[in-house]
């Protein structure tokens, strides 16, 4: 059987899962904390209040539980993900207003408002972690796609090549850093209405929020 052209990516995942289970280590982020601070700029970036949000790369759906965390009245959540095993610990948890889907992102990217199913397009599709393995050819791919697929627009995060001198040199293997100033340019080119910040964690982390021209 031919491989998925996002085997490569999804292949630090895979093992984490393989060694740890679908929990928080199977996200590979670095701490809890680090990763609702990045939660929070998302949410505050998108104003999500009522809307129908989309999660691709939603793990065991952390996102979603710290939208209810923060009493967000989100209309629908719909988290996507290739793995199995952390949708079926997502769904295990039961969360309000939340559904999840196996899938792979960039193998269904030009389908994804058929993946997000009934009830009319994403308000807003998010992405926080899910670029970090990936190059730049399949992550902008993907990112453009997303923003296609929303009906307000797109929020992404990803590893900043901009960050507070005493990153210099960390590791952050199977992640890698992005260049900021040509994706903020790309952004661009989809929209005038584009937000960023990456002032929460020193530069280390970048958001993107892309919104469709009004």
């Amino acid at each position: 059987m031919p491989q998925s052209s996002s085997d490569e990516f999804l292949r630090p995942y895979r093992n984490a899962v393989a060694q740890h289970g679908p929990g928080f280590e199977a996200t590979l982020w670095s701490s809890r904390e680090s990763q609702a601070l990045r939660f929070d700029v998302m949410i505050d970036l998108a104003s999500l209040a009522g809307c129908a949000v989309m999660d691709l790369g939603c793990g065991h759906g952390d996102f979603a539980a710290r939208l209810l965390e923060r009493g967000v009245p989100f209309r629908r959540y719909v988290g996507v993900d290739a793995i199995a095993e952390v949708i079926e610990a997502a769904r295990g948890r039961r969360l309000e207003r939340s559904d999840f889907v196996v899938a792979d992102i960039l193998e269904t990217a030009d389908a994804l408002a058929e993946t997000f199913g009934a009830g009319g397009p994403p308000d807003f599709v998010c992405l926080s972690g899910t670029l970090n393995t990936m190059d730049d050819p399949h992550a902008r791919r993907l990112v453009k796609a997303a923003f296609d697929a929303a009906a307000q627009g797109v929020v992404f995060n990803f590893l900043s090549n901009r960050p507070h001198a005493r990153f210099a040199g960390s590791d952050t293997t199977p992640a890698r850093r992005f260049d900021t100033a040509a994706w903020l340019d790309w952004a661009m080119g989809l929209s005038s209405r584009v937000s960023f910040t990456q002032d929460y964690l020193d530069g280390h982390d970048a958001t993107i929020m892309v919104r469709h021209e009004a």
